[in-house]
């Protein structure tokens, strides 16, 4: 079994973006199961007795962790789970989640794992779209996947982790006391490992599709290349690992080259500095805006960092202040990078000891980028354009044919982003070619957001720009038309901020809410949203004059 299995889900073969393999670490064999090279290669080179795992006050080694997640795979078998099916899972960040999304890999399935802030409805579409035949969610989280339930359309079972639920069986009850040794099952490096989605930013949320290879290459592309690791680092950081930044920095990397990782289930800038101080981290992923929050915090230098080396920036653009104000501080290089869910991980990236303030930096080892027009057409050094994208790993939409040329030209992946790239290769972002909002590192789509204020009973239409911020980049704002016979208040505004907060992940509410006559048009009728852009970001300079 490989892709073949999912051609009706996938889209043509012709239409997919080339996959380039310029380095001898992606020569994999034809047979390869990625969990089996993650976890079981650890313990058989003799790292049974090495922390895999460190969470709160647990030490959890590659050996006990080996087990666990063969155990899970034997209860996943029964459970009727085959290679190819789809498991859904609502997890923070902690052991059981690592442990389960190994265990799906490795009797291959096919991952799907969803942040903990979507509401019912995000889950039950992401649920439905990709078919899956399993819920695994941690108690705490239970409450909207419940609310999903009755439309979910594929799911057989609900079963609860890390605690326990009055209507569901526990996964733990299953798996605890099943064998601890299991061999992998034999796949194609084609095959499914995991469905990604997007965060919506043209609507509706897609999913990305990506082989046993993909989860490998991004580990032997970046890390290996950039990071250098090696089984004594010891890597750490706040991204979700519902985020494929999260996925790669804190379980995908750490495991391909026998190091350690450190969970936080709960993000604060004080949790972030105790962990890298405590724990000795070496490794570090946030958001630029968590660097920020970080350095604001420890003003007076109270946490040790030494053993930092390397910090890793994504999710939004490094600004180069933050950049010079972190490496003054602590004298580690942060490394601004760019990547997407389509792509997996970071694609382009600095370098340590090669850091360009301001600069996102050069194509990753493996991976190759230019700068083109909208027809696709190479752009000479300094000419605004968007980036285009070719290496190990490639956009593959799932049940979005259509949407799938709109991210690949001629064989090259073009995610929408504006960049420029000088004469001697690095690269500058610019800005996003569409309304993606990025906020404190968090992708929101306007249209989805907008949908769901129009719902409210007092709201005739609504359109959402991003306002500039000094600490997230960016807020997100509504400009909100009330329908007749309402009047905007103080009080209404924190009812709409409620209602988006019920309806979707709590970090893509409206920070401002503006009420306003009417929304500009073109004479097409056309919302003119670099109109209302330009009116936050003047409100925003104003307040800095004033």
């Amino acid at each position: 079994m490989s892709y073949e299995k999912f051609m009706n889900e996938l889209p043509p073969r012709e239409y997919w973006g080339e996959r380039v393999y310029t380095r001898p670490e992606f020569n994999y064999p034809d047979d390869l199961n990625a969990a089996a090279e993650l976890i079981d290669r650890n313990v058989a080179e003799g790292r049974g007795s090495r922390p895999a795992i460190y969470y709160k006050d647990q030490v959890i080694t590659y050996g006990e962790l080996l087990a666990d997640v063969n155990k899970m795979g034997h209860a996943l078998k029964q459970l009727g789970i085959e290679p190819g099916d789809r498991i859904l899972m609502r997890f923070p960040n902690t052991p059981t989640a690592i442990a389960v999304w190994l265990a799906t890999l490795k009797i291959g399935g096919v991952a799907v794992m969803i942040m903990t802030m979507l509401r019912s409805r995000e889950i039950s579409y992401r649920t439905n779209d990709a078919e899956c035949k399993l819920v695994l969610c941690d108690a705490a989280f239970i409450d909207e996947v419940e609310k999903a339930e009755p439309a979910m359309t594929t799911v057989r079972e609900i079963l609860v982790t890390d605690g326990s639920h009055p209507r569901y069986r526990s996964f733990e009850d299953l798996w605890k006391n099943e064998p601890p040794t299991l061999a992998p099952a034999k796949l194609s490096r084609y095959d499914l490992a995991l469905i990604g989605y997007t965060s919506g930013s043209t609507g509706d949320a897609k999913g990305t599709v990506h082989f046993q290879d993909d989860v490998l290459a991004i580990a032997d592309g970046y890390a290996r290349n950039i990071l250098t690791p090696t089984e004594h680092d010891i890597f750490t950081g706040h991204p979700p690992l519902a985020f494929t930044f999260g996925l790669g920095g804190l379980l995908v990397f750490p495991f391909r080259f026998g190091a350690s990782t450190v969970l936080l289930d709960q993000f604060t800038p004080e949790n972030m500095l105790k962990t890298i101080s405590n724990y000795n981290a070496t490794i570090s992923f946030c958001a630029p805006t968590c660097y920020n929050m970080m350095m604001r915090l420890d003003e007076k230098n109270e946490y040790d960092l030494s053993k930092l080396r390397i910090g890793v920036s994504a999710g939004e653009t490094l600004p180069k202040p933050i950049y010079e104000k972190w490496k003054a501080k602590y004298g580690v290089d942060l490394l601004d990078g760019i990547g997407s869910t389509e792509m997996l991980h970071i694609f382009v990236t600095n370098r340590p000891g090669d850091v360009r303030g301001g600069a996102t930096g050069k194509p990753v080892p493996g991976y190759q980028a230019k700068i083109v027009d909208e027809q696709g057409r190479e752009l000479p050094p300094n000419t605004p354009g968007l980036i285009a994208v070719q290496g190990p790993t490639s956009c593959r939409y799932w049940k979005k044919p259509e949407r799938q040329m709109g991210y690949v030209m001629n064989g090259w992946n073009v995610p929408g982003d504006v960049f420029v790239m000088d004469e001697e290769g690095y690269f500058y972002y610019q800005c996003r070619n569409d309304d993606l909002i990025i906020t404190g590192g968090y992708n929101v789509s306007p249209p989805e957001l907008e949908s769901v204020i129009n719902e409210h009973p007092a709201v005739k239409e609504s359109a959402v720009v991003p306002k500039p911020d000094d600490l997230r980049g960016a807020i997100v704002k509504a400009y909100v038309v009330l329908k007749p016979g309402e009047q905007g208040s103080v009080h209404l505004v924190k009812d709409i901020q409620d209602f988006v907060k019920r309806e979707l992940a709590p970090y893509k509410y409206p920070r401002e809410v503006e009420f306003i006559d009417a929304l500009p048009r073109t004479d097409t009728g056309k919302v003119q949203r670099y109109v209302l852009r330009d009116r936050a970001k003047q409100e925003m300079e104003n307040l800095v004059e004033a």
